[in-house]
């Protein structure tokens, strides 16, 4: 039955919230894609620009290697980029499968599955990047009450690149908090409208 146009449910109550959550679900598919997409992009590009990079100075006939290792923030950096750039890869496939699909089934265990890790490649991408920053800024300004020089002013080719991996990382950990307060609404809306069954409003579990 219909009236001007809009469906009626058999208790005549207008039917709506099917149509603007499939709207919802649409819009949220296709941002978290395109985040997962630069996330992982910026991860791998963070990770390569600090990766490769070294220089070599030669002081007083010794030549002195600068590379990633010699700082384990660095270190770190790296490899916390490696596992989220891996990460979004793997959960963008995922979100290009639903996507191409037109519908699949999104339950609570999944939705708490995907929370988490987000939630976790959030808090290790930006315990990453403050790491990361504070040797930087050591190597950048020293440290003169400990005798730490400035180590930029003889490696500068290195901190420049440096530099441009940690612009990199921090980019990719704000979009990464970004897609976790994504994820934590598609999880806790899952938990709203009791009155409409467990799982959705027609009794089926949620699409994604």
């Amino acid at each position: 039955m219909s009236y001007l146009g809009v469906g009626v449910s058999p208790g005549n109550v207008p039917v709506y919230h099917g149509t603007i959550m499939k709207v919802i679900d649409r819009k949220i598919r296709v941002v978290e894609l395109v985040l997962r997409c630069v996330i992982c992009g910026l991860g791998v590009l963070a990770a390569v620009l600090v990766g490769t990079d070294t220089q070599v100075r030669e002081i007083f006939t010794i030549q002195k290697k600068a590379i990633f290792t010699d700082m384990k923030a660095l270190v770190f950096l790296v490899i916390a980029n490696g596992i989220v750039a891996a990460y979004s890869l793997v959960q963008g496939v995922r979100c290009v499968v639903g996507m191409i699909r037109g519908s699949v089934l999104f339950n609570k265990p999944l939705a708490w599955a995907i929370f988490s890790g987000d939630q976790v490649m959030a808090y290790l991408t930006v315990a990453a990047v403050a790491a990361a920053a504070q040797s930087a800024a050591f190597a950048k300004l020293g440290q003169p009450e400990l005798q730490w020089m400035k180590i930029c002013n003889l490696y500068g080719k290195f901190c420049n690149q440096v530099g441009e991996g940690i612009a990199s990382a921090l980019l990719a950990s704000l979009s990464m908090v970004l897609l976790s307060c994504i994820s934590s609404f598609s999880l806790f809306r899952l938990y709203g409208g009791g009155s409409r069954g467990k799982n959705g409003g027609d009794g089926s579990c949620p699409r994604w």
